[in-house]
């Protein structure tokens, strides 16, 4: 057993830094007249079914993406992702994968069972690497369970104040590797797809730059297509400034099922193992661990810059007519496979994940308003 006090100063270390300055997502004039026909979603409280709130992992300085030494064992931190997780998860699990081959172990253990643990774990397998996952719990229970699932490789990566410039270029190079990786799950039982994303609002909207709005760093064109602007005459919505782009959606059960079954048909293992403190980790026989816990790594490795951004979403019944995301003020619409959820808030240092129903009632009431004024 190694020395305590040497394993938790060494865990005090932290990782690298992040960002760099803001940049808005381009909005141009539609080059086509084609009418954009939205069916209306139904909505009331009664077709509500389920209610969360998943807390996301945000760090100001960016995800920590890197390796250190910790006592006889080597750790790879790839952890606090904000609301971009989803989208980074397997750019990320590159990296890490990186770091992990200049070790020369071939057992890993990777810590998390969330996106980016699993999407790291595939990574690992692809190499050869024998891979056993440690979790304190299996989907649905776990944070990856309860966000939006759409692709949004800058919601809230980070603090354009706080983070370092050089993290533009790794934030550019793992939205590049996510995204190619992304193109060849197209197709598969639709766990991910295409889908019409539209923007409504009274007023000309800027990217979002507050974290508790969804605040976004950065923008990197050539991938998904920028927004169009649509005319009065593209669209049914009441409200003046409307822009349509096609971006990508994830269906969140289907996809954490396609991963775990993927990962355990290779040769993967998964043990439900709770890690509580360092002398857990000193424990494992695997000498190199990857730690993907997310807001879990907090009180482990003392990051104090680790903090939650707590997100509700309540979802409807689903509609099979509806299969568009929509954003507007004070509320936002993602259609997925398993429900319609309706989300909107984030806040920012929240630890608290029981539903509120007044948030649930706010957005229902700025959705039934908006759908009551479209045209027919």
């Amino acid at each position: 057993m190694m020395n305590r006090r040497h394993f938790i100063s060494a865990a005090a270390l932290t990782g690298m830094g992040a960002a760099s300055a803001m940049a808005s997502c381009a909005t141009k004039p539609s080059t086509t007249t084609t009418y954009h026909s939205i069916p209306k979603l139904k909505l009331s409280l009664d077709r509500i079914v389920k209610e969360t709130v998943g807390l996301r992992p945000f760090r100001a300085s960016g995800p920590r993406i890197a390796k250190e030494e910790l006592g006889s064992k080597t750790i790879v931190h790839n952890y606090g992702h904000g609301g971009s997780g989803w989208s980074l998860s397997w750019g990320t699990g590159n990296m890490a994968r990186e770091l992990v081959l200049s070790t020369g172990e071939r057992k890993i253990a990777v810590i998390g069972c969330g996106t980016v643990g699993l999407a790291t774990a595939r990574l690992l397998q692809e190499k050869g690497y024998e891979v056993t996952i440690y979790t304190k719990d299996l989907p649905p229970n776990v944070t990856s369970s309860v966000a939006t699932g759409t692709w949004s490789p800058a919601s809230r990566v980070c603090d354009p104040k706080v983070a370092k410039p050089e993290f533009k270029q790794v934030w550019e190079e793992a939205t590049r590797f996510s995204f190619r990786t992304f193109q060849f799950l197209l197709g598969i039982n639709d766990i991910a797809m295409w889908v019409d994303e539209y923007n409504v609002f009274p007023e000309r909207q800027l990217a979002p730059t507050d974290l508790a709005q969804g605040g976004e760093a950065f923008h990197l064109s050539g991938l998904i297509p920028e927004r169009q602007e649509l005319s009065a005459k593209q669209h049914p919505f009441k409200d003046k400034y409307v822009s349509w782009r096609s971006n990508m959606m994830f269906n969140i059960p289907s996809y954490l099922h396609h991963q775990m079954s993927t990962f355990v048909m290779l040769g993967g293992k998964i043990k439900v193992h709770e890690i509580k403190k360092l002398e857990d980790l000193d424990a494992l026989s695997e000498k190199c661990i990857v730690n993907c816990m997310g807001l879990g790594a907090k009180p482990i490795f003392n990051d104090e810059e680790l903090t939650p951004i707590s997100g509700q979403l309540a979802c409807l019944i689903p509609q099979p007519e509806i299969n568009y995301k929509l954003t507007t003020k004070g509320a936002s619409i993602i259609a997925r496979k398993d429900g319609i959820y309706l989300g909107g808030n984030g806040l920012v240092g929240n630890w608290d994940t029981t539903p509120k129903r007044e948030y649930t009632e706010k957005f229902v009431d700025v959705l039934q308003q908006l759908m009551k004024e479209m045209k027919s």
